[in-house]
């Protein structure tokens, strides 16, 4: 089985520290050549020999080589270093360093990134097709992984984010069940923490962090559209009825009560009747009324 790469601290020096051993270095290599054409300008003769020798020749591809090892690392941005092909470690405090020369080295963001999920168009656990669209808030958290384990993490992420919002919202209901939860238009802090724990279950390979993730767009598909309205309306009219009819048989209770314990009316079966058809009426009809009184009896 192939071994997962993990991330490590890589070997190095302040580059405050290594570059004044550079600079004596190159003192130490340029002065046969710079030194001896000062003093000959200046006609002084020196009292020690100045002629370069083998050892200063060598120092100069030395001193290139050497250099290769500085470098600057912005806050947040990491650098990964291989050693002839092998993972070598990865640097993430920012500042002057001094490497291994033979190091190469690759640099990468540690910063948050912002993720829009395209509009999919899914089943919810009904059947019913729904449009659905995302934003994930994601970092590199172990580069060894990002850099190595995935071919470009970048895409790896956008992919198995659509993925996983596919998964979560066919586990769902769009409105509800039958006694509404598990709904995904009415439950949304829910349904982002589900999102998020998915999207880190299918990204966790990659070595990336998901710090956030929300539905950003819920919909039905068109097709259904104006069918679902019509019948998210019926219930709400239904609802509305319901309550009305509720209020409305409280308030003709209460008034024949109060009616009869007052000894205003004393009301016959008959009487009762007629009364409580007119109140329905006049409190439960949507367009003017004209209840139906009694005058008097032969």
């Amino acid at each position: 089985m192939r071994e997962i790469a993990e991330e490590k601290q890589a070997l190095s020096v302040s580059g405050w520290l290594a570059l004044p051993l550079w600079f004596a270095l190159l003192v130490w290599t340029a002065w046969p050549f710079t030194g001896l054409a000062a003093w000959n300008v200046l006609g002084i003769a020196l009292p020690f020999p100045t002629q370069p020798s083998l050892l200063h020749l060598l120092a100069v591809p030395l001193l290139i080589l050497l250099a290769k090892g500085f470098g600057i690392l912005q806050p947040n941005i990491a650098a990964i270093f291989t050693f002839f092909g092998r993972y070598a470690g990865t640097l993430r405090k920012d500042g002057f360093y001094w490497v291994n020369p033979f190091f190469l080295r690759q640099k990468m963001s540690l910063r948050a990134n912002n993720l829009n999920t395209p509009t999919l168009k899914v089943n919810d656990r009904a059947g019913n097709p729904v449009e659905v669209a995302a934003v994930v808030v994601w970092r590199v958290d172990d580069t060894a992984r990002a850099a190595f384990d995935v071919e470009d993490y970048d895409s790896y992420i956008v992919i198995q984010s659509e993925s996983a919002v596919r998964s979560v919202v066919s586990a769902r209901w769009y409105d509800g069940d039958t006694n509404g939860r598990n709904s995904l238009r009415g439950d949304m802090e829910a349904v982002a923490e589900l999102l998020a724990t998915r999207i880190q279950e299918h990204v966790a390979l990659a070595g990336l962090e998901v710090v956030e993730a929300r539905i950003s767009h819920l919909a039905y598909a068109p097709e259904i559209a104006s069918a679902m309205l019509r019948r998210q309306q019926a219930e709400a009219v239904v609802a509305a009825r319901a309550r009305i009819v509720d209020g409305a048989v409280g308030m003709v209770k209460l008034g024949i009560e109060q009616l009869e314990a007052e000894g205003v009316v004393e009301l016959s079966r008959e009487d009762r009747v007629k009364l409580v058809t007119n109140l329905m009426t006049v409190l439960v009809s949507e367009s003017e009324t004209h209840p139906v009184l009694s005058v008097g009896r032969e």
